[in-house]
């Protein structure tokens, strides 16, 4: 996946030119990998992957519980000081991550990540890394 990382920077700019206010974006795997990344420190960017793996875990055990929902998380948002922390599915094993500033309006960002996802989302997808099992 490592050598596709020049064919995902032109589809990441896009998503970080429309919407104002992003400080970074990362597409990760589901163990927590960096895949790509746009704008941002490099180590930072694996930190956040790190974290994402156990964020979408914790999300995707709570949807579990939900009786009408089938388990599979679609998108978490958290709110802090200072800005917003977005992680969507955006297939099979991979994840997008943005981080944004106070000044990114979070229905926008929603709309823009889940429309970068039905774009390119097979190209977002991150194989098992072990022969017939996910991860």
């Amino acid at each position: 996946m490592i050598e596709q990382q020049g064919k995902f920077d032109w589809m990441l700019k896009d998503l970080y030119d429309g919407v104002p206010g992003i400080e970074m974006i990362v597409v990760l795997s589901a163990d927590g990998l960096r895949i790509a990344r746009y704008s941002g420190d490099p180590d930072a960017a694996d930190r956040v992957a790190a974290a994402c793996a156990g964020l979408q875990s914790l999300a995707g055990a709570v949807a579990q519980e939900i009786p009408t929902s089938d388990g599979d998380m679609k998108m978490v948002l958290i709110e802090m000081n200072g800005g917003y922390f977005y992680l969507m599915a955006a297939g099979p094993n991979a994840y997008l991550a943005v981080l944004s500033d106070v000044t990114c309006e979070p229905g926008r960002m929603g709309l823009s990540m889940a429309d970068l996802v039905a774009r390119i989302g097979p190209h977002l997808t991150s194989p098992a890394r072990r022969t017939g099992q996910t991860v």
